[in-house]
């Protein structure tokens, strides 16, 4: 389940609750185990059954179908009780999967519940899934547990019959009074291993819904994979990139990229600039090949990103998101790892670079400290400097900046912009920016908007146009966004 969660594709994961797949994960892997703890005393109990009936078939053939007659009741009985307990335990587990979301959901977003005062909203909206969840459980045991009372009423039954048939028997002196009395034995030691099987059947109902809610994920498709004929970049990469009629949309029928065409030179370093939902983000996953194009190409060095290892894709493109992502380790460990080989004189020379070292050494331990999960005890600045350095670590020939800088304070953007030379140089640079002083000295702007490139060249050329870039810039904004506020016509 992990490895394929790893690498299952984003547009599953960007429509599944991250409380729901910790609850297939942990909740329903356990009950597969625990299924298969009891099943052993399963085979056990199928034995003991066996012999059970060979030994009464033995000592009296007709008192041992008489006494076996209950079973077709038994059978009428689980054929109509199955079906209501197999969905009534598939109820329960979809119920514990919406109250774990919940949870995750809720301490995930503490921070903003916390500032928005919705601490008793949110207990109440999670008291009334965990109120569903303990009412679905309920009604799953109790469907669970009708066979123990029909199983006992059966063995109770078949008791009766050998008693009164049996007795019968041994006063007219067919049968001896030491056969009647095995016989009681018998029945009573056949049920047994039945309400053990009826017990474990439970167990076995909650391991099948868990099994087909573990399948259901394993049956996700692997969307982006290798094709059989895939090569790896060559060496050194030159890091040419070319979008070509680019088409692309998280949902077909709504393209989020419209014919897309823009190229970026090795070393060459261009900045992705147009308001909200025009496409920029976008561009970028599809570089990286977290998405594949609905039509056109996006080309590295001439080759189909399609037609490339995903390994070596990953080695040439080296990201750095918005939000930092920074996991439970050492600050070393989490500067490492994107290059696992890289040296301790690489990590702080990359630390240097970016104006890290320096909060990085004040710390308790320097880098040997540990941070907590995703890395809550720096600030956001520290954070994103933090994976500047893991990214030039990485040593790609090919870097991303999707926002980079956008979520940060003026004085870390200024050490950030003073380590964006050092980061670029001779790399291939593609810079999503809403700042203006991101972008003004990339070797080329491109405009989007809508989904289609609206125009595009260096700051200077895109001033002097007069047209969205220019207007924006006169204006001193510092957002991109108020491009949706420009009731302008293309200049280009």
């Amino acid at each position: 389940m992990f490895g394929h969660l790893q690498r299952v594709s984003l547009s599953f994961l960007d429509k599944t609750e991250v409380g729901r797949l910790m609850s297939r994960l942990q909740g329903d892997v356990n009950a597969m185990q625990e299924f298969l703890e009891t099943s052993v005393l399963s085979v056990g109990d199928l034995a003991l059954l066996v012999g059970i009936v060979t030994a009464m078939l033995m000592l009296d053939w007709q008192l041992g179908l008489l006494t076996l007659s209950v079973l077709p009741v038994l059978f009428i009985v689980r054929v109509v009780w199955l079906p209501r307990a197999r969905e009534a335990f598939v109820v329960a587990h979809e119920a514990n999967s919406a109250t774990n979301g919940a949870l995750a959901e809720a301490i995930h977003g503490v921070r903003t519940v916390q500032a928005s005062n919705r601490q008793a909203v949110n207990l109440t909206l999670y008291d009334d899934k965990a109120r569903g969840t303990l009412n679905a459980h309920a009604r799953a045991s109790r469907i669970a547990q009708v066979m123990v009372p029909i199983v006992d009423s059966l063995t109770g039954f078949a008791m009766a019959v050998v008693i009164v048939l049996g007795g019968t028997l041994v006063l007219e002196r067919h049968i001896e009074v030491g056969v009647l009395v095995a016989f009681l034995f018998y029945v009573q030691r056949f049920f047994d291993p039945i309400r053990s099987l009826t017990l474990q059947y439970s167990v076995m109902q909650r391991a099948m819904a868990s099994g087909q809610r573990l399948i259901e994920v394993l049956d996700v498709p692997l969307a982006i994979t290798d094709t059989d004929d895939a090569r790896e970049l060559p060496a050194p990469l030159r890091g040419d990139i070319e979008f070509r009629e680019v088409h692309f949309g998280y949902n077909p029928d709504h393209p989020v990229l419209k014919g897309v065409s823009f190229r970026v030179r090795p070393g060459e370093t261009v900045a992705l600039v147009g308001p909200t939902g025009s496409g920029k983000s976008s561009a970028m996953a599809l570089l990286k090949r977290f998405y594949d194009v609905q039509g056109g190409a996006v080309m590295i060095d001439g080759m189909d990103v399609r037609d490339i290892t995903q390994e070596s894709l990953g080695r040439a493109v080296a990201m750095v998101l918005q939000e930092p992502v920074l996991f439970s380790g050492s600050v070393y460990e989490n500067i490492r790892y994107n290059k696992s080989d890289a040296t301790r004189q690489d990590i702080e020379a990359a630390a240097r670079a970016v104006g890290a070292h320096g909060f990085i050494t004040a710390m308790a331990e320097g880098y040997d400290t540990m941070l907590g999960e995703r890395g809550g005890s720096l600030s956001l600045g520290q954070r994103q400097l933090i994976s500047f350095a893991r990214a030039l670590v990485a040593d790609a020939p090919i870097l991303v900046l999707d926002e980079a800088t956008a979520s940060i304070d003026s004085q870390t953007e200024r050490q950030i912009q003073s380590a964006l030379a050092t980061l670029l140089a001779g790399r291939t640079g593609l810079v999503i920016a809403h700042r203006l002083a991101t972008i003004r000295n990339a070797d080329r702007i491109v405009v989007l908007r809508e989904g289609q490139v609206h125009e595009q060249g260096n700051h200077d050329q895109l001033v002097a146009r007069g047209g969205l870039y220019a207007r924006l810039y006169r204006m001193n904004s510092g957002s991109f966004d108020d491009l949706d506020d420009l009731h302008t016509t293309s200049a280009s």
